[in-house]
């Protein structure tokens, strides 16, 4: 009997990119996956370590392990364990804790899968995390998690990525293109192109700073892919997504019009204490610009509320910005302290109690801005990939432009594109359609 391993993941698309990656180096080794939920031989979890609720999580996880087999080896990887691992090392149940550049070499650390005594810690210095390991996930059959980039040389005032993922650096052309055409030849339908800092794509292609290549040569590149119907760009920074980009996108065959563009706060004297690279008025540029060429494109935001020195006054100004700034929606996060950064040391701490308010503020601004938008694109003609779980009788998908749809469960759907005509808006916030092709032959 081949011994059994199961993965959880904690975080961001690039943890689940690198979790299949280490995942298909356990099959080499004659490991058979399995659920979670299940029971197997080693539990490897993945953590993440953005904010404080995933460090808490972790010891509920190693619990669910131990609860499936209290005799099963557990093993933590990633950036909590790379940040923290005698942390996690001293968690009742942990035998191995692996850093950032350890993860990808976890099978040479199994011996006999016998329970330790203590948690053993490889955990390298960061600044020997200098080398890329490239990766990419697939699971859900209808997209893929390509990871292009890792690491990040930004300063950023309340982040850990840099001590957790080590310097900026990139995976070469040659390889994200094999890459991608590998994850085409499984009929998947989507690629979503992940990293850390993704439009600094280039650097440390080759093992230093010299550009060969930028992340406009990229997407041009990864267009030209044969089999890919779709591909999305996941996140990236506003000072590195420039004109010739979202023109590219604008035009391309398989770039969808999606655009997730961290912005942290609506206020310059806030992005100057985060030490973000732009001011909020590039910010009103990127989307002008995006909206020019891409009326129908939809924009996601990322927001943090609570940042020390945030005042009512400063946390309106992000509130106002927001609200009349052309977006889609929001991913709202609520600052917390993390050890080593710049930001916990700095006066002004906002009280949790307002920071929970704040959160719940923008949410709400959030949920009416999917709403504004959803309702913008009734009566469009757009294109759906279909989901592969039926949700209480129904499938889901989304349109290019992120439009969240369903329509009752029906198997020979999934992994499919389909033409679609939106009509509605449900009571639950998703949108019903009617096929096009079906219409057409009225």
């Amino acid at each position: 009997m081949n011994k059994k391993v199961a993965f959880y993941t904690l975080g961001c698309k690039l943890n689940f990119s690198e979790t299949s990656t280490i995942a298909r180096d356990f099959s080499k080794e004659g490991f058979d996956r399995v659920d979670f939920s299940e029971k197997a031989d080693i539990y490897v979890i993945n953590t993440c370590s953005v904010t404080e609720n995933a460090d808490k999580r972790f010891k509920t996880i190693v619990k669910q392990a131990q609860k499936n087999n209290e005799n099963a080896f557990v093993a933590a990887v990633g950036c909590y364990a790379q940040l923290k691992p005698q942390e996690l090392a001293d968690v009742h149940g942990v035998d191995l804790v692996l850093g950032a550049t350890e993860k990808f070499k976890i099978t040479d650390y199994l011996n006999d899968l016998s329970k330790n005594d203590f948690g053993e810690v490889h955990s390298c210095e960061i600044e020997e995390a200098d080398f890329y390991v490239g990766s990419y996930s697939i699971g859900d059959r209808t997209r893929a998690f390509l990871k292009v980039q890792d690491g990040c040389d930004y300063k950023c005032t309340y982040c850990t990525i840099p001590l957790a993922r080590g310097i900026s650096r990139s995976d070469t052309m040659t390889n994200v293109l094999k890459n991608a055409r590998e994850i085409s030849e499984q009929n998947i339908k989507e690629i979503v192109l992940t990293g850390v800092n993704i439009g600094d794509y280039g650097k440390g292609e080759f093992g230093n700073k010299k550009h060969e290549h930028t992340f406009l040569d990229l997407v041009t590149e990864l267009d030209k892919v044969d089999g890919i119907e779709r591909l999305r760009i996941s996140s990236i920074e506003p000072n590195l997504l420039k004109n010739e980009t979202i023109d590219l996108v604008s035009k391309s065959r398989a770039f969808v019009p999606h655009f997730h563009v961290p912005l942290q706060s609506g206020s310059n004297e806030i992005l100057k204490k985060m030490k973000r690279r732009y001011m909020r008025e590039l910010y009103v540029d990127r989307v002008s610009k995006i909206k020019e060429v891409m009326p129908h494109a939809c924009i996601g935001v990322d927001v943090i509320v609570g940042f020390p020195g945030e005042t009512d006054e400063l946390f309106l100004e992000t509130y106002n910005f927001l609200s009349t700034l052309d977006i889609s929606y929001l991913h709202v996060f609520t600052y917390s302290e993390r050890d080593n950064t710049e930001a916990v040391d700095m006066d002004g701490v906002v009280p949790n109690n307002v920071r929970s308010k704040r959160s719940k503020m923008l949410r709400g601004l959030s949920v009416k801005k999917r709403r504004a938008f959803y309702e913008s694109q009734l009566g469009t003609q757009r294109t759906v990939l279909f989901e592969s779980e039926n949700k209480e009788g129904y499938i889901h998908g989304f349109t290019e432009n992120y439009v969240k749809v369903k329509t009752p469960w029906n198997p020979e759907l999934v992994n499919t594109l389909h033409e679609v005509v939106l009509t509605e808006i449900d009571d639950d916030g998703l949108v019903r359609f009617d096929f096009a092709e079906v219409l057409n032959n009225i």
